[in-house]
């Protein structure tokens, strides 16, 4: 094993690595957390690949192994590369190889018998090999690591959900005799060993003191300059994030500069490649092949393709989704564009720390969009220099989330009272419930599955919503890619624009029923924003505390959701061109929530009359799902909300902000107990924007199904101020 660290060109590890190791061979779980390109990979890796060498004689004939999880398959497929690679000295006794949804059907087999460094992801492990375990069983019976790569990106409801997989995984493991030492990676984490544990179940060592030398990063908050165009009720326009980040990503490509250009959706991943193709075959049309778009959604060939020319050096430029920000090890890269605040610190972080791996001097810009957050940003970088990461945020107890994973466990293995201390205490609460809706029945000591389908099934553990949407050449029938369930309402609705490998597409009919959108190549000049409608309910108040004569609480609600119509807008300046009608089904979610209510009394100490008040509290609404994200490990697409000038449940004026998925996400929670600190900042942010009436940098929101209307500047400040004067007062 020492042979082939050397054979790397390492002489001599860093003392963080070296601890690591020594944690993992005592056999203690241990998670590393230093920054990018701190040699993390090699800190699991000379404990694991020393155990499969040492293995590798074993009697059984397979000896040690080894499952590493990663949350993209691209980091998996590099991560192995890289596996393989090092352990070319060490001959046959390393077998790794990734078992993945893109895995080849004949592989499969060959992977389960004699693979020793088994490379997936959860989704892979939650659906395809926890509940097959028995053709795992020689796998299992002889795992000696869990390695968890990239795990602050386990957060969440997506978090919570991994968490139960991994108690199953661990209760299987007892089953066939053994108990790995699981290792944990995270360049970006608050609290590192806290967050393991809840991720694991297990007690978890920390390694947080980097010794790694770091080359010179120079950092840019880049804010677009405004327009002369005048948006919704006249406000000022600024040059959109995209067009920024596009001129930036042609001008890197021209100088010969490797660079990836980080973008929030997919459709913008596309749109920042096709402007800056535009752009340089005015310059150098041999430059133009050499830009390119990698996003979620791709054929797997598609993905391959992008990566391997990406770390050949073919391509120069690369305008990505996240599915690029974790943990790639892309050496030579000059420079990160990030377009838009990426929703927390942990991100912003990882996605600069992809330059200058190679201790180089690198550049890092993070050009704002128009919106409160980012806007507070540029203006306070104190916000984002001088503040920790965020905590972790997750909670395998959500029942939304437990219930399904207890009915997967039964499935695996009929569940008994011994292994309810594994899942949590909510377990006795859940049993009997699940009894009654006939999934678990309870014979002697033991429950037992009882459908005829695969209880993994039930539940999505991305909660992405059900089978993807097939997006199909209606021309041709060829498949061009997949959109999530939970997004075709907004992304591939009648008319919609999707854009793929540089090819924009209308989309022509979507069939929800079978999950097919027909769509057909066009070159229309601008793209589409769908606008929807929200209702929400409250179902129960769990906490609440009195604000003056307003109220602070946090609860259960139900909300309604419906998009009801899109928006065409000019690519480069966002101006509206028009509105379509849309007929779509109505989609009802049951989550958490924070809300506050305030009385006629504080309306009047705030001077609102009837005739502002929804403009005041629609404005503080956008204001604040802006600026959450400073407090609570989301982003604002993570989130929702309503503002009602007389809500029916509460009779009073009512601000709600809550959870975008089922059961909640442990974010609107995060809200309620930091909620005089958060408030406070979306006052700072409205009151402080130069703006005249609000604008998308204040309290225009980019996803407002009301199309920002009514909104009312002032209002919202003078609400705000009322209603934190009485939280002070409270205190």
């Amino acid at each position: 094993m020492l042979a082939a660290v050397r054979a790397a060109g390492i002489e001599h590890p860093w003392a963080h690595q070296a601890r690591v190791a020594e944690h993992a061979l005592d056999g203690d779980s241990v998670v590393v957390a230093t920054g990018t390109a701190s040699g993390k990979s090699l800190a699991y890796l000379v404990p694991v690949l020393s155990a499969l060498l040492d293995g590798s004689e074993a009697p059984n004939g397979r000896g040690a192994t080894t499952l590493y999880l990663a949350p993209t398959k691209a980091l998996a497929a590099d991560q192995c590369r890289s596996v393989k690679e090092l352990s070319q000295p060490l001959g046959t006794s390393v077998r790794a190889a990734v078992y993945d949804g893109d895995t080849p059907f004949e592989e499969r087999e060959w992977i389960r018998q004699y693979g020793t460094y088994v490379l997936t992801n959860p989704d892979m492990l939650h659906r395809g090999i926890l509940p097959s375990h028995p053709r795992w069983s020689s796998f299992l019976k002889a795992l000696k690591y869990v390695v968890i790569d990239e795990c602050h990106t386990y957060r969440g409801v997506f978090g919570s959900h991994v968490a139960q997989v991994l108690r199953r995984l661990r209760r299987l493991c007892a089953r066939y005799g053994a108990s790995p030492v699981f290792l944990l990676a995270s360049a970006t984490a608050a609290e590192p060993a806290v967050a393991a544990r809840r991720l694991t179940g297990l007690p978890v060592t920390e390694v947080a003191d980097d010794a790694s030398p770091r080359g010179e990063l120079v950092f840019a908050l880049w804010e677009p300059p405004l327009t002369e165009l005048e948006g919704e009720k006249g406000a000022p326009v600024r040059r959109t994030a995209t067009a920024e980040a596009a001129d930036l990503l042609t001008d890197l490509t021209v100088q010969g500069k490797r660079s990836i250009t980080f973008v929030r959706s997919r459709r913008g991943a596309e749109l920042i490649s096709v402007i800056a193709q535009e752009r340089l075959a005015e310059v150098d049309r041999s430059l133009v092949r050499r830009v390119a778009a990698y996003r979620g959604g791709y054929l797997p060939e598609e993905r391959r393709a992008l990566e391997r020319a990406l770390h050949s050096g073919d391509l120069l430029g690369l305008a990505a989704t996240n599915a690029l920000e974790l943990g790639l090890d892309i050496s030579g890269l000059d420079a990160v564009v990030i377009a838009g605040y990426p929703g927390t610190r942990a991100s912003l972080w990882q996605q600069a720390g992809r330059a200058g791996r190679s201790g180089q001097g690198a550049l890092a810009v993070l050009v704002a969009r128009d919106d409160p957050l980012d806007t507070f940003l540029v203006h306070h970088p104190e916000a984002l220099f001088d503040q920790p990461v965020e905590s972790t945020v997750l909670d395998p107890d959500n029942p939304y989330v437990l219930a399904p994973h207890l009915c997967a466990a039964a499935a695996e293995l009929p569940l008994t009272e011994d292994d309810l201390k594994l899942f949590g205490p909510a377990c006795e609460e859940l049993l009997p419930q699940l009894e009654a809706a006939k999934l678990l029945r309870r014979r002697t000591r033991a429950w037992h599955w009882t459908r005829r389908e695969r209880a993994a099934d039930l539940t999505d553990i991305r909660g992405e919503g059900g089978r993807p949407v097939q997006v199909v050449e209606e021309g041709t029938g060829r498949l061009l890619g997949t959109v999530d369930a939970g997004a075709a309402h907004t992304t591939v609705h009648e008319g919609a624009v999707h854009l793929h490998q540089g090819r924009t597409y209308l989309v022509r009919s979507l069939d929800l029923e079978d999950s097919v959108a027909l769509v057909e190549q066009a070159t229309p000049a601008y793209s589409t924003v769908a606008r929807d409608t929200t209702a929400i309910s409250v179902l129960e108040t769990d906490i609440e505390v009195p604000w003056g004569d307003g109220r602070l609480c946090y609860g259960s609600v139900e909300v309604t959701n419906q998009v009801v119509s899109f928006l065409r807008r000019r690519v480069i300046t966002g101006e509206v061109l028009g509105e379509t009608k849309l007929d779509l089904p109505p989609r009802t979610l049951r989550t958490r929530a924070v809300w506050w209510t305030v009385t006629e009394d504080q309306l009047d100490a705030a001077r609102i009359n009837p005739e502002i008040l929804g403009g005041a509290l629609h404005a503080a609404e956008h204001a604040s799902i802006g600026m959450l994200p400073l407090f609570a490990t989301c982003d604002r697409w993570d989130i929702g909300g309503v503002s009602v000038p007389l809500h029916p449940d509460t009779l009073l004026p009512t601000v709600f902000v809550y959870d975008g998925h089922p059961g909640g996400a442990g974010f609107a929670e995060r809200a309620f107990h930091t909620a005089r600190d958060w408030l406070t900042a979306t006052r700072e942010a409205i009151a402080s924007c130069e703006c005249d009436a609000g604008c998308p940098s204040c309290i225009q929101s980019p996803k407002c199904g009301n199309g920002n209307d009514p909104l009312h500047k002032r209002g919202a400040v003078r609400l705000l101020t009322v209603l934190l004067r009485g939280a002070a007062e409270a205190r």
